[in-house]
């Protein structure tokens, strides 16, 4: 995402003329998820300024930092070490999702009984979007950086759960691409 990126952390940048984790944490607090730790990096203090407290979002939020980018693993053991509990609902805060979606994949991995779920595609790509109970080790992961999909593939049995499209902005590209629509 440079050179954006030098100046805004990527879950600030917008889809649809909002920032992402805003929209984010909205589709969490209509999936009735309302207890969100937001782990933070790069630019953190813009993130939380953003977010504040999260009643803006209809969500309780905590913070939590990672100083290095060390994986997704690592960010759940940091959201871990500040108070959130099993079962985790972990998403990455670049993304959005099909309306809903969070919210039917929460339902279906705790339905599923299995210590882990992936969410997929359509396209059968995996999203961004992980569900695990305490059964899930974040311990002696290869690494770094350290990734939740070791840790789920190492808990056997993984619930597959099939979202709809995934929007991100992983390039400079995508926020004209995704912006797009919203400007005209």
């Amino acid at each position: 995402m440079r050179p954006l990126s030098e100046r805004w952390p990527k879950p600030v940048l917008p889809i649809d003329g909002r920032p992402v984790i805003a929209s984010l944490l909205r589709e969490l607090a209509a999936a009735d998820l309302t207890e969100v730790t937001v782990v933070t990096g790069y630019l953190a203090e813009q993130v939380e300024e953003l977010l504040g407290d999260g009643s803006a979002f209809g969500v309780g939020l905590r913070y939590a930092r990672q100083p290095r980018p060390d994986g997704s693993a690592d960010a759940l053991k940091r959201a871990v070490e500040a108070g959130a509990r099993p079962p985790f609902l972990v998403s990455a805060a670049d993304t959005l999702f099909t309306p809903g979606d969070v919210g039917r994949f929460a339902d279906a991995f705790l339905a599923s009984g299995q210590p882990s779920a992936l969410a997929y595609a359509p396209d059968g790509r995996p999203g961004p979007l992980w569900g695990l109970t305490e059964e899930v080790e974040l311990e002696d992961l290869a690494g770094p950086p350290f990734e939740l999909l070791e840790a789920v593939q190492r808990a056997g049995e993984v619930a597959r759960v099939e979202i709809g499209q995934t929007r991100a902005v992983t390039d400079p590209l995508d926020l004209v691409r995704e912006n797009f629509p919203y400007l005209r």
